[in-house]
């Protein structure tokens, strides 16, 4: 007998791996300030990914060990981040803070769109514009990572707690029942 596994669509998949990541960091170790604090850098270090083209991973590693964060949770607070699409969702409203507080002219050199051929040739103003207008995507991205980060860690740390009196609430239970049940054997016996 041929048992096929159930198939599930895209958004059935997307909700079943955010829940899967939320319970392994509920279940991480290290207590709530140092699980709350490598998800909020996780998840405010996935907002800069894009903007510094991937280059923010190398310095993920020790910025979660300078900080004293859990590397687990920051894994999974940065796979959260990719999974819910927020930094794909947020490059515009980026760009436009960014231009907010920090405003300068685009016009260094002249506006020639981005080529290779242009660099193979030696001719970089096509880097220096499109480098000149992600900055102010950098700058939007590292403020929204900023709020994003500090809002998590105080939804990740209220979390984890809730959850732990659960957990040590369902022992308790367990062990009181382990105990009647001892009881009532031993009763039963004299």
């Amino acid at each position: 007998m041929n048992i096929k596994p159930k198939k599930y669509n895209f958004i059935q998949r997307m909700g079943r791996a955010f829940k899967l990541n939320f319970i392994k960091l509920l279940r991480s170790p290290g207590g709530a300030k140092k699980v709350s604090l490598g998800f909020a850098l996780g998840f405010g270090l996935e907002m800069v990914v894009l903007s510094t083209a991937s280059l923010i991973y190398i310095v993920f590693f020790p910025m979660v060990r300078i900080a004293r964060g859990s590397l687990p949770a920051a894994i999974i607070g940065n796979v959260i981040g990719k999974l819910s699409f927020l930094p794909v969702l947020l490059l515009p409203f980026a760009k436009k803070v960014g231009k907010l507080i920090y405003p300068i002219n685009g016009t260094i050199g002249h506006r020639a769109p981005f080529s290779i051929e242009q660099i193979m040739q030696g001719d970089f103003s096509g880097v220096v514009s499109l480098l000149h207008g992600g900055v102010h995507v950098l700058i939007g991205m590292t403020i929204f990572g900023i709020v994003l980060g500090v809002v998590s860690y105080f939804l990740v740390h209220y979390f984890y707690e809730k959850e732990k009196t659960k957990r040590l609430a369902r022992i308790r239970d367990k062990q009181a029942l382990r105990k009647n049940n001892l009881m009532i054997i031993d009763v039963t016996n004299n």
